[in-house]
């Protein structure tokens, strides 16, 4: 796509990727507790992906930030376990592979990182990201595993890389 690209995080993103956020989880009536609609970290991505084991991409059209995703070694997660974490669009964004490019990203990352498999915890409501991760190999389990801390997540996937 012309005037698209994708770089790992910076501070100066925190504010546009909060709001993406958000507005997606709005946007699809996902805005619940127990999301990171209300998780503090949503306004200190940078901050978040500091920690060892973890990245964050971020998509921008023309200079204009889009959306991303990112890996992150959640807390109580099995050893060799990585969750797929933050992947939101906005509406412009969506539809023209930039979100099959940050998947594809974050997955190699996660390999590369010597994870043996990814995790990810959504909801119903985001039937569209669902049939995403289910096209990547992304099967659903019957429980969530770790401890995210995201109560109001109630469907758990997992690939082995």
């Amino acid at each position: 796509m012309n005037g698209m690209d994708i770089r790992t995080i910076q501070i100066s993103d925190n504010p546009s990727l909060a709001t993406i956020v958000r507005n997606t989880l709005a946007e699809f009536g996902a805005h619940h507790p127990g999301t990171v609609y209300f998780d503090p970290t949503t306004d200190a991505l940078y901050e978040l992906f500091q920690t060892p084991g973890s990245i964050y991409f971020v998509a921008r059209i023309d200079d204009l930030i889009v959306g991303g995703g990112g890996i992150f070694p959640s807390p109580g997660l099995p050893a060799g376990t990585c969750e797929l974490v933050k992947m939101y669009l906005l509406p412009v964004a969506r539809g023209k592979g930039i979100g099959k490019k940050l998947i594809e990203l974050c997955l190699k990352f996660a390999k590369t990182s010597g994870f043996e498999q990814v995790y990810i915890e959504s909801m119903p409501e985001l039937t569209k990201a669902l049939s995403v991760y289910e096209h990547f190999g992304f099967k659903y389990l019957q429980h969530p595993i770790g401890n995210t801390g995201h109560f109001g997540c109630s469907v758990w996937m997992l690939k082995l890389l």
